[in-house]
């Protein structure tokens, strides 16, 4: 039994892994944007709910009092699970900086409000396991959404350093990095073979915390496709309009 706390605890993604770590007889505490949906979530699982919060992720000053919440509920936390962030409009926000700032306000800085002190806080513990949920946009830019995985690759390269600070502390860092899934978030894209479900990619990144996968895409399949994304040469990369085109 474990005591997890989802970030983002709404998401479509976040609710699927609640939902094995409420059968593994795990314990939770939920960061929510929305009162309503965090209510529902608090009777689904009354036995395993400890406690809850909301807030405007993107209002830092709110942070402090969500973990004055959180640490009076859940004094010990083994898990730590980052699960919120948007993919706003690319072409808005490649003509309006305010957009573009949003996107990384969102997909980036929210994030490291919580991740810090929370990241502090294990290595204080000296054990516990962070686990945030990036994108394989951020593996190379392409222009059908390269400011929100710009905002992803940064997120990505910042647990990099953050795994390796922590590497002897006794707190583990992972990063997924996930496909396309079929959720609100992407309720307007075409969907296609590439899209998961929710309950399949939530299954991979349970079962990922316990055999200490630090850095895996979601689904596997995504690692092999990532890399000849990565190493492609720019001449061929522009000429294939899959990847180069909007």
């Amino acid at each position: 039994m474990a005591n997890v706390v989802l970030v983002g605890a709404t998401s479509a993604v976040a609710q699927a892994m609640a939902v094995r770590f409420v059968d593994g007889g795990d314990s939770l505490f939920c960061f929510a944007r929305n009162e309503q949906k965090l209510a529902l979530l608090a009777n689904r699982w009354p036995q395993a709910y400890v406690g809850g919060f909301c807030f405007d992720f993107n209002d830092s000053e709110g942070v402090d009092e969500a973990l004055v919440a959180l640490y009076l509920a859940m004094p010990v936390i083994d898990v730590v699970v980052f699960a919120h962030g948007d993919l706003l409009d690319q072409q808005a926000s490649e003509h309006h900086y305010k957009v573009a700032r949003q996107t990384f306000e969102i997909n980036l800085l929210s994030v490291l409000a919580l991740l810090i002190p929370l990241a502090n806080k294990l290595e204080q513990q000296g054990s516990g396991k962070l686990a945030v949920i990036t994108s394989v946009a951020g593996d190379r830019g392409r222009p059908r959404n390269y400011t929100y995985g710009a905002a992803k690759g940064a997120l990505s390269v910042y647990l990099q350093g953050l795994r390796s600070r922590l590497w002897h502390s006794g707190v583990e860092v992972y990063n997924f990095k996930l496909g396309p899934v079929d959720t609100p978030m992407t309720v307007d894209h075409d969907k296609n073979f590439s899209f998961s479900t929710p309950q399949q990619v939530a299954k991979i990144m349970v079962q990922a915390l316990s055999k200490r996968r630090y850095e895996i895409y979601v689904p596997g399949y995504w690692a092999w496709v990532m890399l000849v994304v990565r190493l492609m040469p720019e001449a061929i990369f522009q000429r294939l309009k899959f990847l180069s085109a909007r």
